[in-house]
């Protein structure tokens, strides 16, 4: 039998749809591309927003229209919203946030039964789904070290989706990226709903412990942390920084706001001098960081002065790239029934400005490299050149082979083409 996985959403998606196609493939199944019919569709959905929402339906609806196969629904919109996905017509298997390991006999008990099979249970208090990845495929591999979300900003849905936080077993952790790096995999990208808070629920055991670990590893030659809150880099993960340079020049901390008045009401957990101060002490450490960040425009009440607040604070900080996006609705948040909403119109021309500034940083940021000797890891080849990633995340582009993708090489960057640094 054929199987093939659609994908939304996070890195936390993509790891777990990874892991299934691991599950599936050992167990004599054949994965074809989402482009191929299959005797079986598998739909990764999100739900952050109302917009991803919109979207995971509009994939399940393409994919039971035209595909005419099994169809397994499972993550986030599984979980909360269970009772939508029962109603339609077409789906076989729903699977929430808790099962995705059991998949395969889910598939077979349907086969044998022909009835539809729900296993959504409740995420509250939920331990850690064991799950192991064997081989990413890639150059880079993300490995899950945890899941769920304590925070409850105003505007997300991903405690209720995901549960609470949980940690996973750290020697599980530590088999998995052995297994990876073993395998060829150059650089390991430490992957969760809410990273920086692995370990709170351990004794004596955290985020640093965990890094202090992996370093031991001697095959890794890269480690990247794939987001972390700006109150979860503590001192001691700005020693391993300090100290190692495994630990890749780069860090995503999430502002959403440089508005004071706008986090709190998000019910984020600092004020914009903390976040500040925080990007000045991880500077002083590593002075050419490069520092990305998610912003999070028109949310409401956001006034043109307070969004003017944001973008000067944006300048202030230089990021090195800004991931934006206008506030979008999402029932069972607070944000949602808050008043003074924006309207689409302003909250698209504030998107606009802002992807003009985060160009501008980043240009600025690249020419920092100019005529400087980088290391970076080919990952494609085409047309006689070979495209890949530094530690910091300039994109480079240079001449090479096929044969040079994921293996360490060193260039001098000649000149800045946006995007890329051209060596």
């Amino acid at each position: 039998m054929t199987f093939n996985i659609f994908t939304l959403g996070c890195k936390v998606n993509t790891y777990e749809s990874n892991v299934v196609s691991d599950l599936l493939s050992n167990s004599g199944l054949i994965e074809v591309s989402n482009k191929e019919k299959s005797d079986i569709s598998i739909i990764n959905t999100c739900t952050v927003t109302n917009t991803a929402d919109n979207k995971s339906l509009k994939t399940i609806r393409h994919v039971i229209n035209n595909y005419h196969n099994i169809v397994v629904v499972m993550g986030c919109l599984a979980q909360v919203s269970v009772d939508t996905l029962k109603q339609v017509d077409g789906i076989a298997i729903i699977l929430g946030n808790k099962n995705k390991s059991r998949i395969k006999n889910c598939i077979d008990n349907y086969i044998m039964n022909k009835k539809q099979i729900v296993l959504v249970d409740n995420i509250n208090n939920k331990e850690f789904e064991s799950m192991m990845l064997n081989n990413f495929n890639k150059t880079r591999a993300f490995v899950k070290i945890q899941d769920g979300c304590n925070n409850f900003c105003s505007y997300c849905i991903i405690p209720y989706a995901r549960g609470g936080v949980c940690s996973r077993n750290k020697d599980e952790i530590l088999e998995e990226i052995s297994n990876l790096v073993n395998k060829g995999h150059k650089e390991i990208v430490l992957t969760g709903i809410h990273t920086g808070h692995y370990g709170s629920e351990l004794k004596d055991y955290n985020l640093a412990s965990l890094i202090k670990d992996i370093l031991k590893i001697k095959e890794v030659e890269r480690l990247r942390i794939s987001s972390i809150e700006m109150n979860e880099i503590t001192d001691e993960v700005l020693n391993l920084f300090e100290k190692s340079d495994i630990l890749v020049d780069h860090l995503h901390i999430p502002l959403q706001s440089g508005s004071d008045t706008i986090l709190k009401a998000m019910n984020r957990k600092y004020d914009k001098k903390e976040f500040i101060d925080k990007i000045n002490k991880i500077r002083k450490v590593r002075p050419n960081m490069s520092i990305t960040t998610d912003l999070i425009v028109g949310f409401p009440g956001e006034t043109e002065e307070l969004f003017n607040e944001t973008v000067d604070t944006l300048k202030l900080i230089e990021f090195s790239k800004i991931h934006v996006f206008p506030y979008s609705r999402r029932k069972g948040t607070k944000a949602d029934i808050m008043p003074n909403q924006i309207d689409e119109v302003i909250k698209k021309s504030r998107v606009k400005v802002v992807m003009d500034i985060s160009k501008s940083l980043e240009i600025k940021y690249m020419n920092k490299f100019l005529n400087e000797e980088v290391t970076f890891l080919p990952e494609t080849y085409k047309d006689g050149f070979i495209i890949g990633h530094t530690g910091n995340y300039l994109l480079i582009k240079c001449s090479g082979e096929m044969n040079e993708l994921n293996k360490s090489r060193k260039i001098i960057i000649k000149k800045i083409i946006y995007p890329y640094c051209l060596g």
